[in-house]
């Protein structure tokens, strides 16, 4: 019994395995890594640390929220956010984004009766103009695909 409390729980972060590994070399009587002294450690420990992204608070888990975040996934499958300048949209993947707004319309139609006015003129909303959208990104599809077609009967019935 007293071998396992004697046992140091697992390091989190990399700062805390940098620290263990320390401990452990310095009860085992070795020498740090070649080249590398006390003040070296704990110097690239704390850049390590500062190298990690900061932890930011996650908001609270609320109907808006996931309302947002389904409303989110919608506009990213339908390619409605380029996420670099000057790069072309992003394809949309239509059967995904109607999975996602269909998801939605279950939510709706799961809640109706036990929302305030403002969740149901937001979920509401939101499926209108997801629905909107994904409607023109249908069209737009098509028109691409039919310009394609007659590009290609064109190139061929020409030569």
């Amino acid at each position: 019994m007293e071998e396992a409390s004697a046992q140091k729980p697992e390091p989190e972060t990399a700062g805390e395995q940098e620290s263990q590994r320390r401990e452990t070399v310095a009860d085992s009587g070795e020498a740090p890594a070649q080249g590398e002294t006390s003040a070296e450690g704990e110097a690239s420990a704390r850049q390590e640390k500062a190298s990690e992204p900061p932890e930011t608070p996650l908001p609270p888990p609320t109907f808006e929220f996931l309302v947002l975040s389904l409303r989110s996934q919608a506009e990213m499958q339908l390619g409605l956010f380029p996420f670099e300048t000057g790069k072309e949209r992003p394809k949309p993947h239509l059967p995904l984004a109607r999975h996602t707004i269909d998801l939605m319309a279950m939510l709706e139609e799961k809640t109706r009766g036990n929302l305030d006015m403002h969740e149901k003129r937001l979920l509401e909303n939101s499926l209108t103009e997801l629905r909107f959208r994904y409607v023109q990104a249908v069209e737009a599809a098509r028109k691409q695909e039919q310009e394609a077609e007659a590009g290609k009967s064109g190139k061929g019935g020409g030569e």
